[in-house]
C-alpha cells in the first residue's frame, strides 16, 4: 500500500503553487485572494484523494496541481446564473427560466434600471404614487376586469387572495382540483399558509354543483376553482363550470376565485393548440377574481396577475401580504412592455418569443434544420453523424399537458464518445447547450433556439466534440475529476 503520509508531505505549498506556471501567469489579471482560494481547493482535492487511499497521484508535480487550480479559478469566476441555449423543444422550460422576454421588455428593464424611475412617483401630481398603476390599466383593458394587481408569482397571487378573502375561515375546492405545482407546492399547503381551512367537495373524477351547495356553511368565505393546467383526468369525469360556480357564489354572497395557472390573454386555437379558457372568458362568466402567471403562456417575466372586481382587488391591495409579494421595478417594466404588445394581437404573435415559438409550423422547423445542418456538420466533421428527424415538442411550464407540437430536430450521433458524455460536455461548455436524448441520439430542437443563437450552437457543438480528440484529460490531475 502506498505510504500516504509520505505523499502528503510532498504536496506543494500554496505559495509554491502561486509561483508556478500557469497559475503565476495569471497574477496580473486576477485578484490574489481568489487565486489563493483556487490553489487551496486544488490542494484539498489532492489531499482528500490520497487520504481515501485511491490511485496514487504524483503530488510532487506542482505544474499539474497549478493547472487544476486554474480550472477551479475559472469555476469561481463563472456566474452561477447563466444564459443557456435551450434545444429541448420545451417552450416554457421551468428549469431553464421559462419564457424568454421580448426585445421591448428587455429594453424597458434596461431603461428603468440604468437610473431612477417613476416606480412610486406621480409625475402629474408631483407626489408619491403607487407601483401597481403601471400595469393595472393594461390588465383591465386586456381582460375586461374592473381592477387588477400584480405580485411576484401566481402562487403568491393565490396566497394573497386566500389570506385576504378567507383568512381564518374556510374555502371550498373540488377534490379533483387539489393540484401540486412545480417544486412540490400543493394547493392545500398554500391554503394552510394563508390561514384558510380546506373543505374538499366531490370526488377525484366527478364533482357536481350539488356538492358545493351542500358544503357551504357559516364559515365558508370563498369558493376556489383551480384550472388543472399541468394534468388532465380523462374518462368518467364531471366538473362544475365557472359560470355555474359564479352564479352559486353570487346567490350565497360568497366570492369565487379561479386560478387559471398559465393563463391566456388571447385564444391560441388558430395555432393548432387546444382550446383553453382565456382570462376574459372567465371574468365574463362571472368569476370574481382570476389569477394567472406572467411567465408562462403570457410570455413575460415571473409574476402573478390578479384581475377581477374592484371591491375585492381593493381588499387585496390593503392586505399586509401585498407589500411582501410586490413586484420590483425591473419586473414591472418587463411586464408593462409585454402587456403593451398584447394590445395588438398580431404584434404579440410576432414579438413575444413564447408565442412565436408556439406558432412555428413543421415546415418552418424543417427549413431551420436545413439551414443549421451544413454549419453544424462542418463543426462536427467526422466526429459525429447528423440527421434531420421528425420530432414532437411540448409547451411546458405546466401548460397544455396533452398538447403536442409536431416539428423537426437535428439528431446527433457521436462516433467517439457516449451520448451521456456528449450531453455533459455540452452542458458544461463555454456556452451551455441543453438538448434531449431520445432513441439513442441527442436531439437538438430548433423550435426553442433564438435566431441570434445559431452561431453559438455551432461553436458549442464543435467545442464539445473537439475535446474528445486525445485531449480529454488536458489540464487535469490524473485520477482527479475536474
Amino acid at each position: 500500500m502506498t505510504d500516504c503520509r509520505a505523499l502528503l508531505r510532498q504536496i506543494p505549498s500554496i505559495d509554491r503553487l502561486l509561483s508556478t506556471p500557469p497559475l503565476a501567469q495569471m497574477a496580473n489579471s486576477h485578484p490574489h485572494a481568489q487565486m489563493r482560494e483556487a490553489a487551496q481547493r486544488a490542494v484539498e482535492e489532492l489531499r482528500y484523494r490520497l487520504l481515501d487511499e485511491q490511485t496514487p497521484i504524483p503530488p510532487h508535480d506542482p505544474v499539474a496541481v497549478a493547472i487544476r487550480a486554474v480550472q477551479i479559478l475559472g469555476q469561481l469566476e463563472t456566474p452561477s446564473l447563466r444564459r443557456v441555449l435551450n434545444l429541448t423543444g420545451t417552450v416554457l422550460h421551468t428549469n431553464l427560466g421559462r419564457a424568454p422576454l421580448a426585445e421591448s421588455a428587455l429594453q424597458a428593464v434596461v431603461d428603468v434600471s440604468r437610473g431612477y424611475s417613476t416606480l412610486e412617483y406621480d409625475l402629474a401630481q408631483g407626489r408619491r404614487g403607487e407601483r401597481h398603476v403601471h400595469v393595472e390599466e393594461l390588465i383591465c383593458r386586456l381582460t375586461g376586469a374592473e381592477a387588477a394587481l400584480a405580485v411576484n408569482n401566481n402562487a403568491g397571487a393565490v396566497l394573497l387572495c386566500l389570506s385576504a378573502l378567507a383568512g381564518g375561515k374556510s374555502a371550498l375546492v373540488s377534490r379533483g382540483e387539489l393540484i401540486e405545482i412545480g417544486g412540490s407546492f400543493r394547493i392545500p399547503e398554500i391554503m394552510a399558509a394563508g390561514g384558510v381551512q380546506l373543505v374538499e367537495v366531490g370526488a377525484t373524477n366527478k364533482t357536481h354543483l350539488n356538492d358545493y351547495q351542500q358544503a357551504i356553511g357559516p364559515e365558508t368565505a370563498l369558493i376556489l376553482k383551480v384550472h388543472t393546467s399541468n394534468y388532465r383526468i380523462l374518462g368518467f369525469t364531471a366538473a362544475v363550470s365557472g359560470e355555474e360556480l359564479a352564479k352559486l357564489g353570487h346567490e350565497r354572497g360568497i366570492p369565487v376565485l379561479e386560478d387559471l395557472g398559465s393563463g391566456l390573454l388571447h385564444d391560441l386555437t388558430s395555432l393548432g393548440l387546444p382550446r383553453e379558457p382565456t382570462v376574459r372568458m372567465s371574468l365574463a362568466a362571472g368569476i370574481d377574481l382570476v389569477t394567472f402567471s406572467g411567465d408562462k403562456l403570457l410570455g413575460g417575466p415571473q409574476a402573478g396577475l390578479i384581475a377581477g372586481r374592484k371591491e375585492f382587488i381593493s381588499r387585496l391591495k390593503k392586505h399586509p401580504l401585498a407589500r411582501a409579494l410586490r413586484l420590483d421595478k425591473m419586473t414591472l417594466a418587463a411586464l408593462e412592455a409585454t402587456l403593451r404588445l398584447y394590445l395588438d394581437p398580431q404584434q404579440a404573435l410576432r414579438e413575444v418569443p413564447t408565442l412565436r415559438m408556439l406558432a412555428i409550423s413543421p415546415d418552418e422547423l424543417q427549413g431551420r434544420c436545413r439551414e443549421l445542418l451544413p454549419a453544424l456538420q462542418a463543426a462536427v466533421g467526422e466526429r459525429g453523424v447528423l440527421d434531420i428527424v421528425a420530432s414532437t415538442a411540448t409547451v411546458g411550464g405546466g401548460a397544455m399537458p396533452l398538447a403536442e407540437l409536431p416539428g423537426f430536430a437535428i439528431a446527433v450521433s457521436p462516433c467517439r464518445l457516449s451520448l451521456q458524455h456528449l450531453s455533459e460536455r455540452l452542458r458544461q461548455g463555454t456556452t451551455p447547450v441543453i438538448g434531449r436524448i431520445q432513441d439513442d441520439r441527442l436531439l437538438l430542437d430548433p423550435r426553442t433556439l433564438l435566431p441570434e443563437e445559431d452561431n453559438q450552437l455551432v461553436a458549442a457543438l464543435g467545442e464539445a466534440l473537439a475535446e474528445t480528440e486525445g485531449i480529454t484529460d488536458k489540464g487535469t490531475l490524473e485520477g482527479i475529476d475536474p
